[in-house]
Formats: C-alpha cells, sequence, structure tokens
C-alpha cells in the first residue's frame, strides 16, 4: 500500500496509459491468432504455466526443475512456432494497420464480403448450380479451412462461380470466407443430425445447418434443383429467401457492433420467426 500512496497524480496517469496501451496490443495479438492454429498453441502454453505455478506453490522440486528447463528452451520454440503469426505482426505494423482499423474499415470489409457472394448467388441461383459459402464469426473454422484446398484468396463473384461450377474439383465442398477472403474451398462440414430438419433437404443443406449448429458461422446455400436460397444460422435455417432480406441479415450479422440508435438489431430467433422458413 505505500507504494499506491507515494504516487502522484501524474504518475497514476502514466501507469494507466502503460496498462491501457500493453492491455491494447495485447488484445490485437489475440485478434491476429484468433481462429488459427496458434490458440490450441497459446492454450498448451498456458497449461505448461499452470503447472509450473502448481510446482512452485506446492514445491515439487523435480517438477519445477523440468518446467524451467521447458521455459529455458520454450522461447526459441515459441519464436519458431509462432513465425507465421509473427511475420503478419510485423506485415500490419508496416503497413500501419495494426492499430488503424476503424469501425469504419470494418464495414468495408463486410460489403466486399457481401457484395462478391450476392453476385455470384444471384448468378448461380439463376442457372441452378449448388453452392454452400460460409462466413467465419467469432468462432475460428481452421480445422474446416484445413479439410479443403486453401485458397486464401480476394472475393469475387467470378471465382466463386468458377469453384461452384458443375464437374469442377471443388464444386462438391463448401467454401469458408474469413474477413474479406475466401480461405478454402471444398471443405468438409459436420451435418446436422437433427431429426426435425425437412426431409426435402440434401447433404448441402444439413452441411450448411450443421456447421451453424456447432459455431456461430452463417452459411449460404444454393439449391442445385431448384435454384433456391437458404440461409442458416445458429442450427436454424430460412429457404427460399429473397435478396433483398439475405443481403440484410449478412450485414446485420457480420458487421461489429450495428446497435446504433438507427439500427435495431433482430436476434436470430425472431428473425426466422419473421421469415417464417425455419427448419430444424
Amino acid at each position: 500500500m505505500s507504494y499506491f500512496s507515494e504516487l502522484t497524480w501524474h504518475e497514476y496517469i502514466k501507469d494507466i496509459i502503460d496498462v491501457g496501451i500493453v492491455s491494447f496490443i495485447i488484445y490485437k495479438m489475440i485478434l491476429l491468432v484468433r481462429g488459427t492454429r496458434a490458440v490450441q498453441l497459446l492454450k498448451g502454453i498456458f497449461l505448461l504455466v499452470a503447472v509450473w505455478a502448481l510446482s512452485t506453490w506446492f514445491n515439487l522440486y523435480t517438477l519445477k526443475w523440468l518446467m524451467n528447463q521447458l521455459f529455458t528452451l520454450g522461447i526459441f520454440t515459441v519464436l519458431i512456432i509462432f513465425q507465421p503469426e509473427l511475420r503478419r505482426v510485423l506485415e500490419q505494423l508496416g503497413r500501419g494497420k495494426l492499430f488503424a482499423r476503424s469501425y469504419a474499415q470494418e464495414r468495408n470489409v463486410v460489403s466486399e464480403q457481401i457484395d462478391g457472394v450476392i453476385k455470384a448467388v444471384r448468378f448461380m441461383a439463376e442457372r441452378k448450380i449448388g453452392a454452400l459459402i460460409v462466413f467465419e464469426r467469432s468462432t475460428g473454422l481452421s480445422e474446416l479451412v484445413e479439410s479443403g484446398i486453401q485458397m486464401e484468396s480476394k472475393i469475387t463473384s467470378e471465382l466463386l462461380i468458377n469453384i461452384f461450377t458443375p464437374n469442377t474439383p471443388l464444386h462438391d465442398g463448401a467454401v469458408i470466407i474469413r474477413g474479406n477472403q475466401i480461405m478454402a474451398a471444398g471443405c468438409y462440414l459436420p451435418l446436422s443430425e437433427n431429426p426435425f430438419i425437412s426431409k426435402e433437404l440434401g447433404t448441402r443443406h444439413r452441411a450448411a445447418i450443421g456447421v451453424s449448429e456447432v459455431t456461430d458461422a452463417i452459411s449460404v446455400t444454393v439449391s442445385e434443383e431448384t435454384g433456391q436460397i437458404s440461409l442458416s444460422l445458429g442450427g436454424m435455417i430460412v429457404r427460399d429467401i429473397n435478396e433483398e432480406s439475405l443481403i440484410s441479415k449478412l450485414f446485420d450479422e457480420l458487421t461489429p457492433n450495428t446497435n446504433g440508435p438507427n439500427k435495431e438489431r433482430m436476434t436470430v430467433t425472431s428473425f426466422f420467426k419473421r421469415k417464417g422458413g425455419r427448419d430444424g
């Protein structure tokens, strides 16, 4: 307590600024590794730290010695393991993008996502070309990305149409979108086992519902039999959704902090009740 009692007001402010900057940097680092394999590695590191703390607390000398040896080598191991993430941080620092991403920029990214997807979906629906497009949100889909062919390409309607064109190598799987990139195509998704799903729905629609059951992802499906467009979210699906409603819901769900004074955000349940096309 003597430390705090001796602080002056400007030292208080300096410490607050110091802690705030460090917290913001840590937050940005978490955003960079979110949805990647580095998340699992971080969990392993935290587990090792917890074991070291317990060994110190209970004076377990052998275990403590072993953990100290691991930490000595761990610095170099972390640099090797997190090399891709560290490179991304340095690249974004060089471009000035690490701290400059604003709400307006986030909206621009979402607009790019939706624009290319809507054009492709409209084209494929008119020609009854089956498609399944998944938007990643806060729950990382890296494991599903790894099940397909990794692309990391810019979202364009032409590329999406080519991917889902019948008799091409990737047309049967799902496309996964992260940010303004097509991360992978031909991905395998978990199928929903919900017994109340309509028997009319095939594997593509069950996969769309399945991924929305286990994650917070949003899926857009085009039926190759009817050309109808469906939207899956939260384990539910609305079929034959019109383009205006699809754009509105995608923008509402993908744009962060949309609870502005002039915009009322619909919940998942209220949206599906409103559309009256709920299955699952």
